[in-house]
């Protein structure tokens, strides 16, 4: 019988990392099977290794892609896209390019399926760059893979955390490289980026803020070299004048406090430690990254694949668990 909960993609991410594990301790929660049909998309034999780790008994099924319009509503197991990539006994806690290669093909097969329609969003856990790369795919990481393999040209990294969410106009770059990237015109589409997707969430008229680059927001020319009026103020004014409640630059130090306060529904950030420092402070288990801009929906956790706790049971499910509500949220709804 078909449902009409949205099947969510859920990529396993680096193999040799916490992903597993932490898949299997959010899907053994009946809340996240009340409000989707979650599919992993990985390697079963590495969550069947898991569930020794988590110290569960959930059954896992493999299931193939001509399964996933069928897929049933069953909160006792954990259904898994099986692509049979890594061996049984692949290291935990190293960095690996069999596992790196692997995180890849989880990704890219996800995206060709949300492509497709197959699946409704995908939900990301986390891959580790120095195996992505060792793996033959060199990529910052999985916005830019997100972005390559749908053809997006515009995008950006939104992270959202209780009370706070950021977008950034950079991402995984160097600072020298970030503020040689930033221009008028970058400024006013993820402006632009922030005002849509908040308004498909349901937000009639979103708050932004916007981050200077220096400190002070330059304190009119006081700090820096000219950066907020050349690079930032002609963004801010453009989108002014099309109707968009946004304010800025305005000096960081202070506007992420008053953005936790309820002054702002979103804070552009310049620079990705600018935008992901506040959130992380407010919690590792907090943060939802959100990808947007592009012609799916991607959500993921915020943490990496803390390689120094694989196997050992002891990671936090929340952000996951998160990241997946939020996923459901902001897939197409028929």
């Amino acid at each position: 019988m078909n449902s009409e909960k949205p099947i969510i993609g859920i990529t396993m991410g680096d193999a040799a990392g916490v992903g597993p594990e932490i898949i299997l301790k959010s899907l053994r929660h009946p809340e996240m099977h009340d409000i989707c049909r979650p599919v992993v998309i990985g390697d079963i034999a590495m969550l069947e290794r898991a569930k020794s780790f988590v110290g569960s008994e959930i059954p896992v099924r493999a299931i193939t892609e001509d399964e996933l319009e069928g897929l049933p509503e069953d909160s006792g197991t954990v259904y898994c896209l099986d692509l049979d990539l890594l061996p049984a006994d692949l290291p935990v806690g190293q960095v690996s390019p069999e596992a790196g290669h692997a995180a890849f093909e989880y990704l890219a097969t996800a995206i060709r399926l949300a492509m497709d329609g197959k699946i409704s969003a995908i939900c990301t856990a986390p891959l580790n760059k120095e195996a992505l790369q060792k793996g033959g795919h060199l990529y910052p990481g999985h916005t830019e893979i997100l972005a390559d393999l749908t053809g997006t040209e515009e995008y950006s990294m939104m992270l959202s955390a209780p009370n706070l969410r950021v977008i950034h106009v950079t991402t995984h770059v160097g600072i020298v490289d970030a503020i040689n990237m930033i221009n008028p015109e970058r400024v006013y589409r993820v402006i632009q980026l922030a005002h849509e997707t908040l308004r498909r969430s349901g937000l009639e008229n979103p708050k932004i803020a916007v981050c200077g680059i220096n400190p002070h927001a330059g304190e009119n020319g006081l700090f820096g070299y000219g950066e907020e009026e050349e690079k930032v103020i002609p963004g801010v004014e453009r989108a002014q004048a099309e109707g968009i409640d946004v304010v800025g630059p305005l000096p960081a130090d202070t506007l992420f406090f008053r953005a936790v306060r309820g002054d702002f529904d979103i804070v552009v950030a310049m620079y990705h430690d600018q935008g992901h420092g506040p959130v992380k402070v407010l919690g590792l288990d907090a943060g939802v990254n959100i990808t947007v801009g592009l012609p799916i929906v991607r959500t993921s956790v915020d943490h990496g694949t803390a390689f120094d706790i694989a196997g050992t049971g002891i990671a936090d499910e929340k952000s996951l668990m998160e990241a997946i509500r939020q996923s459901v949220d902001l897939a197409p709804k028929k």
